[in-house]
């Protein structure tokens, strides 16, 4: 029965004016993610419209090649000009332009459409072997869990700063405290918005996010004249060309990463409300922290544009499994795929894989082979992104800034976003002159609002603060937040403190606990596991001495 049901799925996609609709899908998502201020969920919700009249099978097969191309599509538009395209290539902006910058805009570029690609797969295949049992995972989180994953998140910023740890945690400060201006989502009351109509609505994410970044990279870029007549790589040509093959050896020599941030992208799918702004933050703070050489991070180094890439297009794929298995979507676009199936009578459930196999496998297919179209129309089309390093700073800024306006205004046809951009824009420049990072800023800006909300539910629940520290899930994040809140003073100390040698055995100990708490087989196995890991690490240090690298 499982072979007929895969036959016509396999049928329903392989269709040639399925396969022709896909392609201008991926070609679409490719060119929507690239323009800075033109997100993803955009993109889809224009798709929507043109599926009403389709077979379920071919609509949800075009809808989800949009999205597998928009998610790739940012990396283009954040390697070339360090302007993110969209919210989940923020992370790919912090490697993949010094890169650029350095010339190599090909093996960049090569190493983010490759990382993409096998974060797509690997997502692909967890959606197709993994689905129902993940969805239970994303079903079991709560407020009180997802403040502390939002907490967790949040530890990131101390590493995001690097030397700066006290401008950092300013940085970051300054973006929560900008996130709480507006009407408070869980009270319905107004804050910050002294009087003003406008400021009543808060300040648009994408608008916050575009302004830091674009605005005042433009702003830093043209300051000097000489500069501003330069093109953006520093060096004199630019070969037009992707290399592929010295990509892949790049990725293949770190295929840990790779795994590793597409699990990452994965998991974060699967939870409500997280989505690729979280997942690629998340997955290069911990490729960092993994490195042993977390200094070159920022720099240009591959390691910083695979494991974003591969988390963020691993997303999706998350955010698929809950929605079809529960019917839960995982972020806007996933909410707006929840609208296509209702539009054609398909209302998901536990049993929807059950109910509906064929659209379940054309969804499974679909996914799948949009990453691989991905990979061929995306190779062509950089090829002609590439040529944009070759153009004058000074015409640049303005053909930039342009289309951030128009990416920005567009959103909500509302002209405070504007003049929000340039605010931002004027802060972006103040502070990168006086040394603060704007990671950490655009870190609150994403993640206090989610903070916040699942606070005030977590409260309205109950006023007690015990379920914080003894539901399993929300002792996991505490537990690893305070660990990597500590892992900055660790990586200055290693070698050269005793207490060093006992970091990671005691984390993985601690880490055990809410495992063996949530009950059942898996995971008690996988404690059990880490368990092991640290007495064989203390095994270790014990047979050598207890010796510190003094080196």
């Amino acid at each position: 029965m499982i072979i007929e049901n895969v036959i016509a799925a396999f049928g329903a996609v392989f269709a040639a004016k399925t396969l022709l609709l896909m392609a201008v899908g991926v070609a679409g998502g490719l060119i929507a993610g690239a323009i800075p201020g033109f997100t993803i969920a955009m993109a889809v919700v224009l798709t929507l419209p043109f599926t009403f009249s389709m077979p379920p099978e071919q609509g949800l097969a075009t809808m989800v090649s949009v999205m597998v191309g928009g998610l790739s599509g940012g990396l283009m538009a954040g390697i070339l000009t360090g302007i993110p395209g969209t919210p989940s290539s923020v992370a790919t902006t912090f490697d993949g332009f010094p890169m650029a910058r350095k010339g190599q805009p090909g093996l960049a570029l090569g190493i983010g459409v490759w990382s993409s690609f096998f974060g797509g797969i690997f997502s692909a295949i967890c959606l197709m072997t993994l689905a129902p049992q993940l969805a239970r995972v994303g079903l079991e989180f709560q407020p009180w869990d997802y403040f502390m994953l939002v907490m967790f998140a949040l530890t990131i910023t101390a590493s995001l700063a690097g030397k700066h740890l006290v401008k950092g945690l300013i940085a970051g400060a300054i973006g929560l405290l900008v996130r709480t201006i507006g009407e408070d989502e869980a009270a319905g009351m107004a804050r910050f918005d002294f009087g003003s109509e406008v400021l009543l609505y808060g300040f648009d994410f994408i608008a916050v996010l575009i302004g830091l970044f674009a605005f005042s990279q433009l702003l830093t870029d043209v300051r000097d004249p000489e500069n501003a007549t330069k093109s953006l790589s520093e060096r004199g040509t630019v070969k037009a060309k992707i290399e592929h093959l010295a990509a892949i050896r790049e990725i293949g020599k770190r295929w840990v990463v790779v795994i590793r941030s597409a699990t990452i992208g994965v998991f974060t799918g699967i939870l409500p409300g997280a989505g690729g702004s979280v997942a690629n933050i998340l997955a290069y703070d911990q490729a960092k922290k993994a490195s042993k050489v977390p200094e070159e991070f920022g720099t240009g180094t591959p390691e910083g544009i695979i494991a974003p890439e591969s988390s963020n297009n691993a997303v999706e794929g998350g955010a698929l499994i809950i929605l079809m298995a529960l019917g839960i979507p995982g972020d806007v676009t996933a909410a707006v795929m929840l609208g296509a199936l209702l539009i054609h009578d398909v209302v998901p459930s536990p049993n929807f894989i059950s109910d509906n196999p064929v659209l379940a496998y054309s969804i499974f297919i679909a996914f799948f082979i949009a990453t691989f179209m991905m990979i061929g129309m995306q190779s062509f089309m950089l090829r002609v992104f590439v040529l944009v390093t070759r153009i004058r700073m000074y015409m640049l800024a303005c053909v930039i800034l342009g289309f951030c306006g128009i990416g920005v205004f567009a959103l909500n046809n509302v002209t405070f976003d504007l003049w929000t951009l340039l605010w931002f824009g004027i802060i972006g420049f103040v502070m990168r002159q006086f040394g603060f990072p704007l990671a950490p800023m655009i870190l609150g800006v994403v993640l206090g609002n989610i903070a916040e909300l699942n606070l005030a539910r977590a409260l309205a629940i109950t006023p007690e603060l015990i379920p914080f520290f003894t539901r399993p899930w929300s002792l996991f994040f505490l537990i690893i937040a305070l660990f990597s809140a500590m892992f900055p003073v660790f990586q200055e100390h290693r070698g050269r403190k005793m207490w060093t040698l006992f970091y990671l055995p005691f984390a993985c100990f601690a880490a055990s606990i809410p495992l063996f708490m949530m009950g059942g087989v898996p995971r008690p196995v996988i404690a059990t596991i880490i368990i092991i890991f640290g007495i064989w690490v203390l095994h270790k240090r014990w047979k050598t001495g207890w010796k510190l690298d003094v080196a």
